[in-house]
């Protein structure tokens, strides 16, 4: 075919507008210049096919302009190599829509690309036909002028020039959109990008790789150059073969079922040390590039992990695979379970399944490295331990689906969404039987019978409702006291990299957060069950104490009551009990925190001592007759605490003392209140809720 200068090349039976609208552009930045990378590498491949001796040479060069503020925008990229060159057969194929004439597994449809992220893209080529050498120069773009006549490539001219060696350089001008990723192009950068994106090619043809260099400039001016050679070529470490069998519409029509006919699937790995690898890996490959998303994933091993010291890349190549790629390149046209079971043509068609790649190609992986299936194993006993941490429920285990990748936050989320999904399950079945009531007819012959039907539902229902919602409260208490017992064993590393002791700190904020006042949302049930449902504050001042609102002490204070107030220099207003809480019936609740280390007999008055201030400086509407102490340390001997007060009495169960009757003086008020104390240890108080705790568990467990 003979080509005019300036002339517009117009498809027949093709409407570019429309083309260009169903071929949309790739979330891959890059991918026009790897589009134009591959052509160089195939073009280079057929001239080696009448010169084998030609070692290919390929030069990208990356333009960039300075900014004013010392970084560098993007202006143009070329790529230029010695191949066949656009003779008029390359060109005609060029021109011909998904034409894959050309061979290497390609659908022509890479120069949509070149139109999507660049305004310009310009095409020199020289090429020998007929004897001569001759040279052409053509445009792409998708600008108005072009989508007027309907073509997207203008043919600038094709001359006859003196004897030249063949070759190509395509350069790419005005990016259509403000890219960072471009603007931080390097020859560095695009390196790195190459052989991520064409590592399976590069492999397969070390000893026959073309030179390629990378060059930088800015401004004009040569910044930055790299090569791609062999030593950056990372050596396979095994290759393994599995056959996959294709699956139909199973005979009984339930399921599918595998058919005789398989495709062969191939996988290279490479064993890399864990210093030059951020993560594991495991992708497919089309026409020897990495496909990027896919819905295979490396389930076989975590992707951070490093095995003695090496992480994994893994490439799964198959003549199956190349023949799913499609327009978009790398984007691959590979069933799920789901898609085919719902495609209209199930009972007729036959096709391997993303899911049956993706088990396969894991469990190969494990056969390939034991090293890697005990990695595994380990993961999976963490995931028995959060598991039992979490009373997580193994039927909802199977049936959800998790990834070895999986974080412990992720593995969480996984199974309260199914969970969530099960209550709300649940709660359509009540809401359903309580609806039905309505439609209860006592005269019916069947009302018995009926009504029996909608308790019965109601009676399985409900049990496994409440027990979703109870499996969370007491999984949570679980991991509170998981945290008391590391704080009592000083595990936390704030405990171990800190000089100062914060243990008494740590223990206080576990039960009720310091300065707050919604006990609520405390673990006082730690101490006691009945705590949480108590007004109180912990950490306040007695002169900032508020019960509903209203100051707890009084401000008008006789001339003598200031004056004890203030006596022996102190402002006794000021002292901070650990813990108030109010019950409703003219009561309070006193809780003081030792740390560890502290000998708790040296404070049995501390609690008597607030006890005191609060019966007589409290307002009259906050009159508590009734005291209850509780001071809880660690270092604490029986003998030692009746030494120093014999009134206290050992607990005959529950390692603790009480004394049963303290009297608080009213010296500034009628008459005397009454305190009850008790001396505990941390460690009995952890014991005493894992009992209540684990009868909880016991109880899910039997249910």
């Amino acid at each position: 075919m003979t080509y005019s200068e300036n002339q517009f090349i117009i498809p027949e039976s093709l409407y570019w507008e429309g083309v260009l609208h169903d071929v949309s552009k790739s979330r891959q930045a890059l991918q026009p210049i790897f589009e134009a990378f591959t052509n160089a590498i195939e073009a280079i491949k057929l001239k080696q096919q009448s010169e084998p001796s030609l070692k290919g040479d390929i030069l990208i060069n990356i333009r960039s302009a300075a900014t004013t503020v010392g970084s560098s925008n993007f202006t143009s990229l070329s790529i230029t190599d010695n191949g066949i060159g656009f003779d008029d057969e390359q060109f005609k194929r060029f021109n011909t829509f998904k034409d894959i004439t050309k061979g290497f597994k390609n659908l022509g449809s890479g120069r949509i690309q070149y139109v999507h992220y660049f305004e310009n893209s310009s095409v020199k080529s020289i090429y020998k036909q007929d004897g001569k050498t001759y040279e052409r120069e053509f445009i792409v773009s998708k600008k108005k002028l072009y989508l007027d006549q309907n073509s997207i490539v203008l043919h600038k001219y094709s001359k006859e020039i003196e004897n030249s060696a063949t070759g190509t350089t395509i350069s790419f001008n005005s990016l259509l959109e403000n890219s960072n990723l471009f603007n931080n192009l390097d020859a560095s950068e695009l390196k790195e990008q190459l052989l991520k994106r064409y590592i399976h090619y590069f492999c397969h043809n070390k000893n026959a790789l073309p030179k390629i260099e990378i060059k930088f400039y800015i401004q004009g001016e040569l910044s930055g150059e790299q090569t791609i050679s062999k030593v950056d070529i990372p050596s396979i470490h095994k290759t393994e073969t599995i056959n996959i069998a294709y699956k139909r519409m199973a005979s009984n029509s339930k399921g599918l079922e595998e058919t005789e006919k398989s495709e062969e699937f191939k996988i290279d790995a490479f064993k890399i040390p864990s210093a030059q690898l951020d993560n594991n890996d495991l992708k497919l490959v089309s026409k020897g590039e990495i496909v990027e998303e896919s819905d295979v994933k490396l389930e076989s091993l975590p992707k951070g992990e490093n095995v003695k010291g090496d992480k994994y890349i893994f490439l799964i190549y198959s003549d199956y695979i190349d023949s799913r790629d499609t327009n978009l390149r790398g984007v691959l046209k590979i069933p799920t379970f789901d898609s085919l079971t719902k495609n209209p043509s199930f009972f007729t068609i036959e096709e391997i399944i993303i899911e049956d790649i993706q088990q396969a190609v894991n469990n190969k992986i494990s056969s390939m490295y034991p090293e890697i299936e005990e990695v595994k194993k380990q993961h999976l006993e963490q995931l028995d331990k959060l598991k039992e941490m979490f009373l997580l429920d193994e039927e909802t285990a199977k049936n959800i689906n998790i990834s070895i990748n999986d974080s412990e936050s992720k593995i969480l989320e996984k199974f309260y969404e199914a969970e969530a999904k099960k209550i709300a399950s649940l709660d359509a079945s009540i809401k359903e039987s309580i609806d039905n009531l309505d439609k209860l007819d006592t005269t019916s012959p069947n009302y018995n019978e009926e009504l029996e039907k909608e308790i019965e539902k109601l009676v399985k229902a409900i049990p496994m409702q409440n027990k979703a919602s109870l499996t969370h409260y007491v999984a949570r208490r679980k991991i509170v006291l998981e945290l008391f017992e590391k704080i009592s064993k000083k595990q936390l590393s704030v405990q171990v990299n800190e000089d100062r002791n914060k243990d008494e700190k740590l223990l206080h904020n576990l039960i009720f957060q310091q300065t707050t006042t919604n006990s609520e949302e405390s673990d006082l049930w730690l101490v006691n069950e009945d705590f949480i449902y108590f007004k109180g504050t912990s950490e306040d001042l007695l002169k900032d104490v508020q019960i509903n609102g209203v100051n707890l002490l009084r401000e008008n204070l006789t001339p003598e009551e200031d004056a004890f107030r203030t006596s022996l220099k102190e402002n006794r207003y000021t002292n901070r009990p650990d813990i108030l809480l109010f019950p409703d019936e003219g009561k309070c609740i006193i809780i003081e925190f030792k740390n560890p280390a502290v000998n708790v007999s040296d404070h049995l008055t501390q609690i008597t001592n607030y006890a005191s201030l609060i019966w007589n400086f409290a307002k009259p509407e906050f009159r508590f007759e009734t005291f209850y102490g509780y001071l809880i340390g660690e270092k604490i001997n029986p003998i030692d605490v009746r030494f120093n007060d014999g009134d206290f009495r050992e607990a005959y169960h529950f390692d603790y003392l009480f004394r049963p009757h303290k009297a608080v003086p009213g010296f500034f008020i009628q008459g005397d209140a009454s305190l009850y104390t008790e001396v505990i240890k941390y460690s009995t108080l952890l014991e005493r809720a894992k009992r209540r705790n684990e009868i909880f568990i016991k109880k899910l467990g039997k249910s």
